[in-house]
């Protein structure tokens, strides 16, 4: 087990080791740290060997001047500048929640930018300010869609928080896809075959190799096949990717520049970098911030008191990574040994030995 303080040490000196300033490395490893403690694995430090590619490889500004490119009282469209989803996201979400004190509701839109860890993070900051928090994202190209044997569109997390009073938050935080990226890496490490139906080959053939993508193939889009609603997964995927990408004018789908080195780069297509939209609503601007959290809770409440099936309960979104955040807080973060072996190499790189590896 490792300690929370003891994950943050490390990843933070990274970050700082990158040459990053000390709030940014702060917040970038309390980001990843976060992922870890909600036993959201694929997005917490397993994802710092991509963090640390980007920084050798020049393709991120270590100390970006985030800019405003357009700017209305409850809207803004912000250029990153090529700096990590890390620092850029937490930024947009901070100005998009002070607009939302004024207008009611606000959308921060985010060009330039590179992957931000999970989009719950951001979403949830609006919890404590009586407010709805939404956050997304478009990504790498690694889903295929509806009929499509190319990859076009990322995994495109979404995440919405919604506060309640006495209940813990309703927190949403998914990709669009059927799983993510980071799921396929842990399958390879431990060298397990995917379950049937959510990854195929280069000719839309179904496959549960976890290596595929590196192979020319694709993951399916949500649902699977048409029967069982796929086209409804393409038409999820399809939105983030337009409110993230296109609305804020970063690469869109297959023109996403990878940060991966096995897809493919098309070297006509500028980098613009991916895209994020952040959105902050008054709870205020409806009915009274109390009166709204009670029935929220009534809400919470009626769906846990659903009879269920055998040996199961209903859930309400965000309650198994909030249990796994408290139990983790207890007794250590319990990570992966894919992601410790990921993590002694970042730290014989660095020359830095925590505690724990």
């Amino acid at each position: 087990m490792i300690r929370k303080e003891s994950l943050l040490s490390f990843t933070k000196e990274i970050f700082l080791l990158m040459g990053c300033s000390e709030r940014h490395a702060d917040e970038a490893a309390r980001i990843l740290v976060k992922a870890d403690m909600r036993g959201i694995y694929s997005h917490g430090v397993n994802r710092l060997p991509e963090y640390v590619n980007l920084w050798k490889n020049k393709r991120v500004k270590i100390h970006p001047a985030i800019e405003i490119l357009r700017e209305m009282p409850a809207t803004a469209l912000l250029d990153a500048h090529k700096s990590f989803g890390l620092v850029s996201a937490p930024y947009a979400m901070r100005m998009a929640i002070r607009k939302a004190k004024q207008s009611g509701a606000a959308w921060v839109s985010v060009r330039n930018s590179y992957h931000f860890g999970i989009a719950g993070y951001y979403a949830m900051m609006a919890l404590e300010h009586d407010m709805i928090g939404i956050a997304m994202t478009n990504a790498n190209p690694l889903v295929a869609p509806t009929h499509s044997i190319q990859p076009a569109l990322g995994t495109n997390p979404f995440a919405i928080a919604i506060p309640a009073l006495t209940e813990p938050p309703f927190v949403a935080d998914m990709a669009t896809a059927p799983i993510n990226r980071g799921k396929l890496d842990a399958w390879a490490a431990m060298n397990e075959k995917v379950p049937p139906g959510l990854v195929q080959d280069g000719n839309g053939i179904d496959s549960t190799d976890p290596e595929i993508l590196s192979k020319k193939g694709a993951i399916k889009t949500l649902g699977q096949d048409e029967i069982h609603g796929e086209h409804k997964g393409y038409c999820l995927s399809a939105t983030v990717d337009i409110l993230s990408a296109v609305l804020s004018g970063a690469n869109f789908g297959p023109l996403v520049v990878p940060t991966l080195q096995y897809i493919s780069q098309n070297n006509t297509v500028e980098d613009k970098g991916i895209g994020h939209l952040f959105g902050a609503i008054r709870i205020d601007g409806f009915q009274e911030a109390k009166v709204f959290k009670e029935y929220m809770d009534q809400w919470i409440q009626t769906f846990k008191a659903l009879p269920a099936k055998e040996g199961k309960k209903v859930l309400i979104p965000g309650e198994p990574e909030r249990l796994k955040e408290i139990e983790q807080a207890q007794n250590g973060i319990r990570l992966p040994e894919y992601v410790l072996d990921k993590l002694g190499k970042i730290a014989d790189e660095f020359q830095i030995y925590p505690d724990f590896l």
